[in-house]
């Protein structure tokens, strides 16, 4: 993935606000960003933050043979990888131009200026050495990385303990940190790498720039130094032409800077050498904040139970005691009852509109009487009185409706009888029948 350049209207902007001595984050001219230290369980492991920019720096050791021009020294390793955690513009598994400028510096920085005793990691000379190697991994970028690198490596390898050996005729023992306690480096001078940052063809100068003031710089200036103002390394990139004095001003700030970082070091081992000794918890879970939400724990408040019960009751003494007056209850329909504040019922409602619906049911079937008389011209049978009622039959439906006079029509279920048994006679089959039977017993 591509890195997203900046518009013209950030550019300009930045610019602006360097040429009037002004920074986004609010820092002066020369400040740099907050650094800090912390330490993991082991020895050699430890995240150092420059503001928002966050190296991972990790020691290991292990024995090997000499090189052939150098037998009596040991072996310094030095491998810093960019991965896509820290910014979606490194890729994996391919060295970019940046990466392998950033090594060479360390390299030129650390093992060049002879910050470690390499003779003392010899164990026996042109047969076996130690070889130290210092990974860092860059965890997140916000500019200055190579700053960054060179106080984790240092850091890491100040931090270092590497273990024992005994060398018996032939025979190497090594021994384990139960066994023996581990041995730290023989470090002569901490050199540390301070970036400057150019702007208008050299103009306008800031030390430590953060990921957006690296855009729109012109050209880069870094110089290590230890605390002994030494100079262990000095690189030029950009292509732009500095003058001697920019370059003398240049190495007095970092000699202040790097004063000030090595003191900050130093103190960040001391105590975690106090802790270890006396047993305390360390590594990087404690050096978490506890006001953070992402924290492991929280520490807890002592609190005072002594005398709770007094302070109970002085509590319920001061209280205002509650009301004597008890609300009555209030009958809003039949059946209902309510107490205190609160919302009409409306059960009561309920009933009546139940009422108002069987009444339109009534007035519906009788409608649908009139319309089943209409259509299906059903026979009316029976010349009775007034008052007898009125059967309305149809042998094709399953109900059989009676209408009385002053009442309202009811229905009544009756039992479907189904085409295979015999229908009831009507009253006239009942009269030809008896008429036949009366012709029979005559002719009898």
């Amino acid at each position: 993935m591509k890195e997203t350049p900046l518009s013209n209207c950030e550019r300009r902007f930045l610019l602006r606000a360097i040429e009037e001595k002004k920074r986004l984050d609010g820092r002066q001219t020369y400040d740099y960003r907050n650094i800090k230290i912390s330490f993991g369980t082991d020895y050699g492991c430890c995240i150092v933050e420059l503001g928002k920019t966050r190296v991972l720096g990790q020691v290991s050791c292990e024995l090997v043979s000499p090189k052939l021009n150098r037998a009596t020294e040991g072996i310094l390793f030095f491998n810093l990888e960019l991965s896509q955690m820290a910014a979606p513009a490194f890729e994996p598994g391919r060295q970019s131009d940046l990466l392998v400028k950033l090594n060479r510096l360390l390299e030129r920085c650390l093992r060049n200026s002879k910050c470690i005793d390499t003779e003392s990691l010899c164990v026996v000379a042109g047969e076996k050495v130690w070889q130290i190697r210092v990974d860092l991994h860059l965890l997140n970028h916000d500019g200055n990385i190579i700053d960054a690198a060179s106080i984790a490596a240092i850091v890491a390898l100040c931090h270092f303990r590497r273990p024992d050996v005994s060398v018996q005729g032939d025979e190497v023992t090594l021994y384990t940190p139960e066994e023996r306690d581990p041995v730290p480096l023989s470090i002569h001078h901490m050199p540390i790498c301070v970036s400057f940052a150019f702007f208008r063809q050299g103009t306008y100068l800031l030390v430590d720039p953060n990921e957006r003031e690296e855009r729109v710089m012109d050209g880069l200036l870094v110089i290590a130094v230890n605390k002994h103002r030494e100079i262990c390394t000095i690189q030029s990139s950009g292509g732009i032409m500095l003058l001697k004095d920019q370059v003398l001003r240049c190495s007095k700030i970092a000699g202040v800077k790097v004063a000030e970082i090595t003191e900050l070091i130093q103190k960040a081992l001391e105590n975690d050498q106090k802790v270890r000794k006396e047993g305390g918890k360390f590594g990087f879970a404690e050096s978490i904040a506890n006001q953070r939400i992402t924290a492991f724990k929280m520490e807890k408040a002592p609190i005072d139970t002594s005398d709770i019960e007094e302070k109970a009751e002085e509590i319920i003494a001061e209280a205002e005691p509650p009301p004597e007056v008890v609300s009555k209850p209030v009958l809003w329909t039949a059946g209902t009852a309510q107490i205190g504040e609160g919302v009409e019922n409306s059960w009561g409602d309920i009933e009546d509109s139940e009422k108002e619906d069987e009444d339109e049911g009534g007035s519906d079937e009788a409608i649908i009487l009139d319309s089943m008389k209409m259509d299906t011209g059903v026979e009316v049978s029976g010349t009775g009185s007034q008052d007898a009622p009125i059967v309305l039959s149809d042998s094709e439906e399953e109900e059989m409706i009676i209408l009385e006079p002053d009442k309202n029509p009811k229905k009544i279920r009756t039992q479907t009888i189904s085409a295979k048994t015999e229908k009831i006679p009507s009253k006239k089959q009942l009269k030809k029948r008896k008429k036949k039977r009366a012709a029979m017993l005559k002719l009898t």
